[in-house]
């Protein structure tokens, strides 16, 4: 019995996520190569008005393996970071690897002819990347969570929303927080969707032996910040998606901040493509 299975194409009319793109999970059980480059600006000044701006780049590729009709290793974080931030984070950041996060996720709602799909999985993030780009900054870290989707006008449309806690092995260097993210599409044409998307965290936890910062990054960084309990950062993005086939995808989407808190994203330009089995 081969130990790769092939992806559950009953949903092909479904396209991934981009958005909160380490934590917001396609729910479908998928094998998949997915490259990802991301174009990442910073605010001019950040937190406790601590002067920065610039940008940030990196290169990555998450890949996802079906084991069972249900059941798949999912691979969401790694990659090269650029450095070409000003201020104060010029001064903490350089260029370097990211992390590794990696993990399961499982299928627990399955209803083709309803179009209705919910999985729940969990990742761990391992600290293995550089710390002069503020990674591997404590013991790891674990994200549990909840996807799911629905289609909607007989498959010219669909949602998907995912839940997840973002917790941390050592809550004394890196934060906690909730995400929820939101996506909706619309098929425009048989290989071209737009779509929208909302991501909403919220930190719960502070890492206590952390500078004063005032931010923390999201998918990308967990800074050590002991002063970021109780914010908001609220984002949204507008993209596009091209998919010839099933097993190919490629999109563009361009995030900004609703939300007067920031954290450190004063906007971002993702591209991504999909090669999918």
């Amino acid at each position: 019995m081969s130990l790769l299975h092939p992806s559950d194409h009953c949903f092909d009319d479904f396209i991934s996520p981009m958005i909160n793109f380490v934590f917001f999970e396609d729910p479908r059980t998928v094998t998949e190569l997915r490259p990802i480059f991301v174009n990442h600006w910073i605010p001019s000044t950040i937190g406790n008005n601590i002067p920065a701006g610039g940008s940030a780049q990196l290169y990555a590729a998450q890949f996802r393996i079906a084991l069972t009709e249900r059941l798949s290793i999912i691979a969401t974080k790694d990659g090269y970071i650029v450095d070409n931030s000003n201020g104060a984070l010029d001064t903490l950041l350089d260029d370097g690897w990211a992390d590794v996060s990696a993990g399961l996720k499982y299928n627990l709602i399955r209803d083709p002819w309803k179009g209705r799909i919910v999985s729940a999985g969990f990742t761990y993030e391992l600290p293995v990347g550089s710390t002069s780009a503020l990674q591997a900054q404590g013991d790891g870290e674990f994200n549990m969570f909840l996807t799911g989707g629905q289609r909607l006008l007989d498959g010219n449309a669909h949602i998907l929303s995912s839940i997840g806690y973002r917790l941390p092995a050592d809550t004394s260097i890196q934060s906690s927080a909730i995400h929820w993210s939101n996506h909706l599409d619309v098929k425009v044409t048989d290989s071209v969707y737009v779509f929208t998307e909302l991501a909403w965290w919220h930190w719960t936890d502070d890492a206590s032996r952390g500078s004063n910062l005032g931010v923390a990054g999201a998918d990308l960084f967990n800074l050590r910040s002991n002063d970021v309990v109780g914010n908001d950062l609220v984002t949204q993005n507008v993209g596009m998606r091209f998919k010839p086939s099933s097993h190919l995808e490629t999109g563009i989407a361009y995030e900004f901040p609703l939300t007067g808190f920031k954290d450190i994203t004063n906007s971002r330009l993702m591209v991504d493509m999909i090669f999918r089995y």
